[in-house]
C-alpha cells in the first residue's frame, strides 16, 4: 500500500532575518492528513513565521515544505490552492457587501463568478451569515467577522484549513459553536491546523500538538500523551452543604478554600472515583467541580520554563 502524503511536512526549516535574528532554527514536525494539530507557543516563539512559510507570505531561509506531496519552491500554485488562511487580523474591505468579499476570494483562485456566488452562499449559510450577506464587515459584530473570515478561507474548498487565534475576542457562546463547526470541517476530513493561545481550546479540539519555543519545537506528540505527563492536577469541587473542615483523604490532598468549597489535589495514580467514594462515606455531597486550571496550561508552562 502507497502511504499517503503528510498534509505537511516540514524538514530543518530555517528562517534568519535580516537583522541576523534566528526565528526559527531547524525545526521539523509533519502534520498528517486528516489532523487536528495544535501549534502552540509563547509570543515570539516562531509560531507566525512558521506559518507565513508555508503560506508563502514569508520566504524560508532554509529547509523544505511539502502540502500534500507539493514543494513551495517547486510546485509554489499547487501548494497554495490547498491552502485556507484564516489570519488573526482583519484584512477585508470594509465597505464592500460580505457576499462579494467571498464571491471576489473565489476568483482569485480561478473559479467563474456563477460558481463563486453558489460557493459563497454555501458557506455563508453554513457560518450563519446568510442574513448578512448585503451587510458590509462594518456592520457586523467581532464574532461575526471571525466566521465571515472562516466562510472566505474555505471558499475554494481546501484541503488544509490553517486559523491562527480564530476566537481572539469573541465571547465564549461564539467561542463555542465556532468550536463545533472546526469539529465538524475536522468530522468531514478536512485537515486543520490550529495556533491559540486559549489552552481550554486546543486541548478540546486538538488530537496532536506541537509547542515551539525559541525557534525550536520542544514538543511534537498526540495530545493525550502530553497530557499522561502531568504527575499532578487540582480540582474545585463545589459541596451541597458547608463543611467545618477539609477532610483527611487517603487518594488526595484536601484543601478548604471557604465553607462550602474544596481544592483537591490528585497524583497521577489516584483516580477521582476514590475521592468521590471517599467524600461520600464521609457524607460530603458534591454539587459540581472543575478543573483549577487547565492541564494544557500546566504542562505549557513548565515545558516553555525550562
Amino acid at each position: 500500500m502507497i502511504k499517503q502524503p503528510a498534509a505537511l511536512h516540514i524538514d530543518n526549516l530555517v528562517k534568519r532575518y535580516a537583522n541576523n535574528v534566528l526565528a526559527l532554527d531547524h525545526i521539523s514536525f509533519n502534520v498528517e492528513q486528516g489532523d487536528f494539530f495544535a501549534l502552540l507557543g509563547p509570543n515570539g516563539a516562531g509560531k507566525s513565521t512558521t506559518l507565513g512559510i508555508i503560506c508563502s507570505l514569508v520566504n524560508k531561509t532554509a529547509g523544505k515544505v511539502e502540502i500534500f506531496g507539493k514543494d513551495i519552491d517547486y510546485e509554489f500554485s499547487k501548494a497554495k490552492k490547498m491552502i485556507g488562511l484564516v489570519p488573526q487580523e482583519f484584512n477585508f474591505n470594509g465597505f464592500e457587501p460580505i457576499e462579494e468579499i467571498i464571491a471576489h476570494q473565489a476568483g482569485y483562485y480561478g473559479i467563474e463568478r456563477h460558481s463563486a456566488k453558489e460557493r459563497a452562499a454555501y458557506n455563508l449559510n453554513m457560518l450563519g451569515l446568510w442574513e448578512k450577506r448585503r451587510s458590509t464587515p462594518r456592520q457586523l459584530s467581532g464574532g461575526m467577522k471571525r466566521r465571515l473570515m472562516i466562510a472566505r478561507a474555505l471558499v475554494h474548498d481546501p484541503e488544509l484549513l490553517i486559523l491562527d487565534e480564530p476566537t481572539a475576542g469573541v465571547d465564549i457562546e461564539i467561542r463555542r459553536s465556532m468550536w463545533e463547526l472546526l469539529q465538524k470541517l475536522n468530522a468531514d476530513g478536512r485537515t486543520i491546523i490550529l495556533t491559540t493561545h486559549y489552552l481550554e481550546e486546543a486541548e478540546t479540539l486538538c488530537k496532536n500538538v506541537g509547542i515551539i519555543n525559541h525557534g525550536k519545537i520542544i514538543i511534537d506528540a498526540p495530545m493525550r500523551d502530553l497530557l499522561d505527563q502531568l504527575k499532578r492536577e487540582t480540582f474545585i469541587f463545589y459541596l451541597s452543604e458547608p463543611a467545618e473542615q477539609a477532610p483527611t483523604l487517603a487518594s488526595a490532598l484536601c484543601t478548604k478554600i471557604d465553607a462550602r468549597t474544596l481544592e483537591i489535589t490528585l497524583d497521577h495514580q489516584s483516580q477521582l472515583d476514590h475521592v468521590f467514594h471517599e467524600l461520600a462515606a464521609l457524607n460530603i455531597g458534591v454539587v459540581s467541580m472543575r478543573n483549577k486550571s487547565n492541564r494544557l496550561e500546566e504542562l505549557f508552562i513548565n515545558l516553555v520554563n525550562t
